[in-house]
């Protein structure tokens, strides 16, 4: 299943990252797939600030992984922009992050093949001009439930 959302600017952004983060279940692999400046980290910010996080939310892109041990949920954020090799993600213990409790947001999913676990949600970003839109493709039930909560709430 699958549902479109178009994004009108950096702060709609946010905002449906703040959407996802308030209907999340409690476990989640969340794919963000686009090109460079689509918003995957934009929407990452919003929805990790918005499950608790007060302060910054650094881009992993150069650390690979910045996690948010947070009161309600643990949040793991991954850029494997710059991963050369799947098999580094064994490094750092990828399969286990995969747990209840736990939501883990991952941007260039693509570079982990064969290693990550499979994704519950994947949410594809595509430049429309000056906007964005997100093509949200539910992997599992969860997932199609979680994106039939957000969207009534969501307003273009």
């Amino acid at each position: 299943m699958s549902m479109r959302f178009f994004l009108r600017d950096e702060a709609q952004t946010r905002h449906f990252g703040t959407l996802l983060a308030a209907f999340r279940p409690g476990r989640a692999m969340i794919y963000l797939t686009g090109d460079l400046g689509a918003g995957k980290t934009t929407l990452s910010r919003g929805f990790i600030q918005a499950c608790g996080h007060v302060g910054q939310v650094k881009s992993p892109t150069y650390t690979l992984m910045e996690s948010y041990v947070l009161p309600e949920v643990t949040i793991h954020h991954l850029d494997l922009y710059r991963l050369s090799d799947p098999e580094e993600l064994e490094y750092l213990g990828v399969d286990e992050l995969d747990r209840p409790g736990t939501i883990v947001l991952v941007e260039w999913p693509q570079r982990g093949l064969g290693v990550l676990p499979q994704a519950s949600l994947t949410l594809q970003l595509a430049h429309l001009d000056h906007a964005r839109e997100v093509t949200a493709i539910a992997h599992n039930d969860e997932a199609r439930q979680w994106l039939e909560r957000v969207a009534p709430h969501f307003i273009e």
